[in-house]
């Protein structure tokens, strides 16, 4: 049976703000990805999301659009983007783009002509005299509602910059319907939708304790069930098409069994698994999200880090930005995480063990989360920092010399250039590519399923037909399992002994 090539894929999300800049306006842009395409290919990835690139004000980073069948001159032309996708093709490499269906920008015509009282059923546009109609709150923090001068309220779940669609409102499927084909027409091999739990609200629109309000489902603010007959619509556009046109959600859940609706035959072919991102450091922990997973019977997706979170490498190393446990942890989760069938998603740096920047200037920040918290909470601009591909000060080749990047860079990013690690095949870069190469040449001969070891206090052991995979959590190194010879491992071993904090494959031929 032909297995559809999204199904076992690794996909690496290009934040494009941050990846390169070919124009030198010190932001990333799509002549900047097709300039880089070439080190994707050989990193050993099949696949690249990009993050939003339509047109936009850049209030929240591109997920604020304006107009969702066009590119922002921020990044470029039209053709770019279709210079891009076919560079890309030619390479073998597959192109998911974002969607955003749960809000555009303030600036779209749609919203613009609201504001003239045209066409506001296209939004969720409500009287609530003096004050809002609802104690619903954004994402970002603050009401989620602003009142226009003639009195009516709008919802904004996230920046006011970003008003909610009315999804029961046909006009709104027929849009963006047309925006599938748009983009598929073009050669897009799939869609990231953003948001994908929150398209409808609850009819009524009630009060909701605010401790229930968390961007999760199973509230009237999320997870609404008429959400699934958009997906099924989805599913049937994509699948008129050849080539094995895919949609990815980002859904949070409160469940599996939740999740698992999303992830029908005719709905989503995935959802990113953000309990495996979410997980401590431990052998339960990462078991139970694993036996979890694979009990949906979905094709599975596993993934690190995102542009909206805390890199792992800090993450793992209790938040401190430069740990060198932080980066042994995250190598030993890469090695785990795909030796686990499905797909996994990379984020644009990791392969080169980029830590979260968590000292930028507040003048420099730019998230509105950021802004709207008064700088209580630092936002997501620490994980979405230019990345560095040369050189040994800033713009490290992300920008021509003497151009100042959009964000900051660190001095110490110097020693974490791709070309300083592209020649040490010890380097984190080198890891990445020695084992996403073994994971190319192994995937056809795997099953789908896995058989746990028993397992030494602290370590996680799991077999995969002909590969083993041994993970150490804890504190003191353990015996690898007698399955054949070490195939790859995330540091240097002790003859058969495992390290703490190091992850190794074995392999039986």
């Amino acid at each position: 049976m032909r297995i559809p090539w999204w199904r076992e894929a690794v996909v690496y999300e290009i934040y494009v703000r941050s990846f390169a800049d070919a124009s030198g306006d010190g932001v990333g842009d799509l002549a900047g990805v097709r300039q880089r395409l070439p080190y994707l290919a050989e990193l050993g990835v099949d696949a690249v999301w990009l993050t939003p690139f339509y047109r936009s004000p850049m209030a929240d980073g591109g997920y604020d659009v304006a107009d969702h069948r066009d590119v922002d001159p921020l990044f470029g032309t039209l053709d770019d983007f279709d210079a891009m996708v076919a560079d890309a093709h030619e390479l073998g490499l597959r192109v998911i783009v974002d969607i955003v269906p749960n809000h555009s920008s303030s600036e779209h015509t749609w919203f613009q002509a609201a504001l003239r009282g045209e066409g506001r059923e296209r939004y969720i546009f409500r009287d609530g005299g003096g004050e809002p109609p609802n104690n619903w709150q954004s994402v970002f923090g603050g009401p989620a509602w602003t009142r226009l001068p003639d009195g009516q309220w709008y919802l904004h779940l996230f920046d006011t910059t970003q008003p909610d669609f009315n999804w029961r409102n046909p006009e709104v499927h027929n849009e963006f319907l047309d925006v599938l084909r748009f983009w598929l027409d073009r050669g897009v091999d799939g869609f990231r939708i953003d948001v994908a739990m929150g398209l409808y609200k609850a009819e009524g629109l009630p009060d909701t304790p605010l401790e229930r309000q968390a961007f999760r489902t199973d509230t009237p603010i999320w997870g609404q069930p008429e959400v699934h007959e958009v997906y099924r619509q989805w599913r049937k556009i994509l699948d008129s098409y050849d080539g094995d046109r895919m949609a990815v959600g980002e859904v949070w859940t409160d469940s599996v069994e939740d999740l698992a609706r999303y992830l029908r035959p005719d709905e989503l072919h995935q959802s990113f698994n953000f309990a495996w991102l979410e997980a401590p450091w431990s052998p339960t922990a990462f078991r139970t999200v694993i036996d979890d997973t694979m009990a949906t019977g979905a094709s599975p997706t596993w993934v690190l880090s995102n542009h909206d979170v805390v890199r792992h490498v800090t993450r793992y190393g209790e938040g401190l930005p430069r740990s060198t446990t932080g980066l042994a942890r995250a190598r030993a989760a890469l090695l785990t995480m795909l030796a686990l069938p499905g797909s996994a998603y990379l984020y644009q740096g990791e392969e080169l063990g980029l830590p979260e920047v968590t000292d930028l200037p507040p003048e420099a920040r730019q998230d509105p989360i950021f802004t709207r918290s008064k700088g209580k909470i630092p936002g997501r601009d620490g994980c979405r920092v230019p990345l560095p591909w040369s050189g040994v000060a800033a713009p490290y080749g992300f920008s021509p010399a003497g151009v100042t990047p959009w964000l900051p860079q660190p001095v110490e990013w110097a020693a974490l250039t791709a070309e300083r690690q592209a020649s040490d095949p010890e380097s984190t870069l080198g890891f990445y590519r020695e084992a996403l190469r073994a994971r190319r040449e192994l995937r056809g001969s795997l099953p789908t399923r896995i058989t746990w070891l028993d397992s030494p206090e602290g370590a996680l052991f799991f077999t995969r037909g002909p590969l083993a995979c041994a993970l150490n959590c804890g504190s003191s190194p353990v015996r690898l399992p007698p399955h054949g010879r070490v195939l790859l491992a995330s540091a240097p071993l002790d003859g058969d002994m495992l390290p703490p904090d190091t992850a190794a494959w074995l392999h039986t031929p």
